[in-house]
């Protein structure tokens, strides 16, 4: 009898030897040191040496940007013809480079070590792919393209990072933005984008503009969750039908979460030509293939046009930033923009499509929403004490731990092309100076005047997507669904529960990083920003559906005004996480009136009085506060609400394909009166409709999950392999079943 494999075992067979010979191949130089704690108490690896922004401010290597443009000076180089010697500068101040040329050198070697020939042609056959062989002159080629050479690839690609003319952000002076308030940027954008939704509102109401006042016009916003491939082209097709409605023309922001904010990086570049459609065409072409697919990823990486359009992010990246970390989400950066920022047939790259500041222009005459990416940062506060015991291998008490559990929570970075921007830090830099060195405020400048180029949409891409930097509570939910069968799953489904407040905390795959831009702000900023933040030359960021898998909370800031969202949820599991509802302690520890609490799924448990213990614990002094009581009431409740689910595969109360909920911007009287509720309206019901006209009318919520649909019976969001978050392969007929 022979046994035959499930889709999904066979993809985890096909991309357990890449991810095992990356990880080989990366890893060679990180596990020669031991694990280092920092200040935050997480392990992490040693990082290269490092001298401090002064320093290198003045060092005889570094070049940079500033108000003056001076010309560029010559790039020290060493070259070799050694092959076995690693291509890398000498000057010490290149330690991120010294870093990544030895990586991919190791890489290699170990590669030419395999003695190709005196491997059995049956187990070659059995265990390797024909592309096997290849690997050894692809990596060679790679290297040759990263030495810094002159006339290489890298040093031609460092030259142009030191040009004005092609970076001119590199001559602009960049400092921290202190505010509460929006951008100058985005409010001249409001006023434009309100004249343009003026006139489509108008055309999409069959009305004469001239009946309409500009003042009666709603601030609509859409969002799209996480969720991988899956939500990229789930949203493709919602989008595309707001878009040919004249839906989205309405619209005054988008924002996204993982896989949506790839495909808000898409629609606002010259691959998407801002058209759905279009977009949806460039997907069929081009994601099915694996984004690890060796032959293709490297066939791009080490072949012009390409190998420049893509390595440039790299040299900018390592040879700009000594100290920075080139790690796993940077590689997963890259090859996502080798699938998705590469139009097919390969040559019709543009490289303005690999800055995020570039799509102001799309902004400029008020034609297009504006787009909004999120990502997190996760502050677990460790007992300052650790460090101080550190050499006595004290183990933190239990009264440390469960503090430094309730004060852990989840910093948002917002990015959109005029400004990365943090709310609860009430700082943000421009968009155009991410990458750079701040210090007291103020961009770092090298010695020739210039800074270094803005970061590069592929790390972007990467830190936006990246669900695999998820801590291991996180991990647990998203296999919990296959291994429910399994005998004993009780029992260590009950131990793991227990030890969900350690599991929460720990991240096996370190986050990427960008340069801290809040050094020395500390008395600046509001004091309930995190200590921790200002001793750390870099901000760890990651896939924001850590926290919250629909971005809400950004459309909730101040000055943005929104009045209606529309959001779309591919989520896996919506049932039992619950994104909406999620936001009900965010909009009540910030103080926002009008959101309709209580909205998302139904739980069955939700009693008046668990209602008003939910709002109280949203009632916090500050984020850090607000986040251990919510965590605390949620986990409460997610087992019974589980087995509620898992009881009844239906239930009357269930949402549907379309669901709407309006807030109100009345206040509880008291404490023990339970808070104003928000029904869910039937959008057929005139009288459900008269909600929307009250006075006290606050945010309306549109609501459209990704449910399974009985006309197309092969398509399941949960049960479809294809459709899994960690799935990187959709053919043209899967996206069509999707659509």
């Amino acid at each position: 009898m022979r046994y035959r494999l499930t889709y999904r075992q066979c993809f985890y067979l096909r991309i357990l030897p890449i991810f095992l010979g990356s990880s080989l191949a990366w890893g060679t130089v990180r596990f020669r040191k031991p694990l280092l704690n920092d200040s935050s108490g997480r392990e992490r690896w040693p990082k290269t040496s490092s001298l401090s922004i002064q320093q290198r401010l003045t060092s005889k290597d570094n070049k940079g940007n500033a108000d003056q443009a001076q010309e560029p000076t010559e790039v020290p180089t060493t070259a070799s013809n050694d092959d076995d010697v690693p291509l890398f500068d000498a000057d010490p101040d290149s330690g991120a480079w010294s870093t990544l040329s030895r990586r991919v050198m190791d890489a290699r070697i170990a590669l030419n070590a395999i003695k190709w020939s005196k491997v059995g042609n049956d187990i070659a056959d059995l265990l390797l792919p024909d592309w096997a062989m290849d690997l050894p002159a692809y990596f060679s080629k790679l290297q040759r393209e990263l030495e810094m050479a002159p006339g290489s690839l890298a040093d031609e690609i460092w030259e142009e990072a030191q040009d004005p003319g092609l970076n001119p952000e590199i001559a602009r002076l960049a400092r921290v933005r202190i505010s509460n308030d929006l951008c100058m940027e985005e409010k001249k954008f409001q006023q434009r984008r309100k004249r343009y939704t003026t006139r489509a509102l108008a055309a999409y109401l069959d009305l004469p503009e001239e009946e309409i006042d500009p003042e009666d016009i709603p601030t609509i916003a859409m969002c799209g969750s996480g969720g991988g491939l899956r939500a990229m082209v789930a949203g493709t097709s919602s989008y595309l039908c707001a878009q040919e409605a004249g839906l989205l023309d309405c619209v005054t922001y988008t924002a996204g979460v993982s896989g949506s904010c790839w495909l808000q990086a898409l629609y606002y570049s010259t691959i998407g030509r801002q058209n759905y459609g279009t977009l949806l065409n460039h997907l069929k072409q081009r994601i099915g293939t694996h984004i690890a697919y060796p032959p293709a990823a490297l066939g791009l990486l080490t072949a012009a046009p390409t190998n420049k359009f893509l390595l440039s992010g790299i040299v900018e990246k390592v040879k700009g930033d000594p100290t920075a970390e080139f790690g796993l989400v940077d590689v997963y950066g890259i090859l996502l923009a080798a699938r998705l920022l590469v139009p097919r047939g390969e040559l019709g790259v543009d490289s303005r499509n690999l800055k995020l500041s570039n799509q102001e222009v799309y902004l400029r005459d008020g034609a297009h929403p504006m787009p909004i990416y999120s990502a997190v940062r996760h502050e677990i506060p460790l007992d300052e004490s650790d460090s101080k015991d550190d050499s006595e291998h004290k183990a933190p008490s239990h009264e440390m731990e469960v503090k430094a559990r309730k004060e852990a929570w989840f910093q948002w970075f917002e990015s959109t092309p005029y400004e990365l921007y943090s709310e609860e830090l009430g700082a943000g830099i421009p968009s155009w100076s991410v990458g750079r060195k701040f210090e007291n405020g103020t961009g770092s400048v090298r010695e020739n005047g210039y800074s270094v180029p803005e970061l590069r949409l592929p790390f972007l891409l990467g830190i936006w997507g990246s669900a695999f930097c998820a801590t291991l509570s996180h991990y647990y939910k998203e296999i919990r669904p296959i291994v429910k069968g399994l005998t004993g799953f009780g029992g260590i489904d009950d131990l793991l529960e227990e030890k969900n407040d350690e599991l929460i905390k720990v991240h096996p795959i370190e986050p990427a990083a960008i340069p801290n831009y809040v050094l020395g702000l500390k008395a600046q900023l509001p004091p309930t920003a995190a200590k921790s933040i200002f001793n750390s030359d870099h901000l760890e960021l990651a896939d924001a559906g850590m926290s919250n898998n629909l971005p809400i909370y950004p459309l909730l800031r101040p000055g943005r005004d929104v009045d209606i969202i529309i959001a779309f949820d591919a989520s896996a599991a919506i049932k039992t996480e619950n994104w909406l509802s999620v936001a009900d302690g965010y909009a009540r520890q910030r103080g926002i009136r009008g959101w309709p609490l209580g909205a998302g799924w139904p739980k069955k448990d939700k009693s008046e009085a668990s209602s008003i213990a939910d709002i109280d614990a949203a009632e916090a002094a500050s984020p850090q506060e607000a986040a251990g009581k919510i965590a605390d009431a949620r986990e409460s409740k997610r087992v019974k609400e589980e087995g509620d689910q898992e009881g009844s595969n239906t239930d009357s109360n269930d949402l549907g394909y379309c669901n709407i909920w309006v807030g109100t911007t009345l206040e509880r009287t008291s404490s023990s009166s339970p808070p104003p509720s928000s029904k869910r309206l039937d959008p057929d019901s005139d009288t459900d409709a008269f909600h929307l006209t009250q006075p006290n009318a606050g945010i309306a919520v549109i609501y459209f999950p990704l449910l399974p649909n009985p006309s197309f019976p092969s398509v399941h969001p949960d049960k479809s392999d294809f459709m899994s978050t960690w799935n990187f392969i959709y053919t043209p007929e899967d996206i069509e079943k999707v659509v």
